[in-house]
């Protein structure tokens, strides 16, 4: 038999997903300037254009990523008896994992995006590129915890979604999106070089992921098949 699990704890995960996928979105949708793997010289004139929007708009965005994480956990915290968590526990360990790392490397361009306007304001162009070399280092590091947040979070997608597709925990065809998106991200991240535009198509999949996730919760609840222990 199949108990379906409707409650306070289904729905609170639900709206987490939702929550995650407003703020992800709206955050970036709402952003006055978008930058690329490295901060440019030009970004920093482009930024102080609109300073506060941008900033509050990547605070948004960042907390898009922290709230993934929490709506997550929320689901292995619903999931987490046997079988299920053989595969779903370790599949969102590793998506909880590739989220804080996101949300880490994001802090990185909003710190160094706002900071750089004040550093580089009525500099001379000796200056601002000194200053821009200054930073190269720390913005290389920074595109590798991207890259390895961004796979991991596949990582943990896969096992999550084969997870709900074996018990059925939410609709089929949901579960094998989970699966497929965590495939694509591997492959994406795995297969080309670093350059966000390629990858940007799948931030938005994700975004839509994360909705479709919390809708399905929200309808339907978390069917979760007993055994006999």
């Amino acid at each position: 038999m199949k108990a379906i699990k409707k409650n306070f704890e289904t729905k609170f995960t639900g709206w987490s997903f939702i929550t995650a996928a407003i703020m992800l979105w709206g955050g970036w949708f709402l952003s006055p300037h978008h930058v690329g793997e490295y901060l440019v010289a030009s970004d920093f004139s482009a930024i102080d254009k609109k300073l506060w929007t941008w900033i509050w708009m990547y605070r948004i965005h960042i907390f898009g990523w922290v709230i993934m994480a929490i709506s997550v956990f929320a689901l292995a915290s619903i999931t987490f008896k046997k079988p299920y968590r053989v595969l779903i526990a370790p599949g969102i360990g590793m998506v909880v994992i590739g989220s804080i790392t996101l949300a880490l490397a994001s802090a990185f361009y909003y710190n160094f995006g706002a900071w750089g306007v004040g550093n580089t304001i009525g500099k001379s162009a000796i200056e601002i590129q000194e200053f821009m070399d200054n930073i190269l280092y720390t913005n290389q590091y920074v595109t590798c915890f991207v890259r390895f947040g961004r796979i991991f979070s596949g990582v943990g997608l896969v096992l999550l979604g084969l997870g709900l597709v074996k018990w059925k925990i939410i609709a089929i065809w949901l579960g094998w999106l989970t699966v497929l998106l965590g495939l694509a991200a591997m492959v994406v991240i795995m297969g080309i070089p670093d350059n966000f535009e390629i990858y940007k198509p799948l931030f938005h999949v994700k975004a839509i992921w994360l909705m479709l996730m919390g809708i399905s919760i929200l309808r339907r609840g978390v069917h979760l098949p007993e055994f006999n222990s």
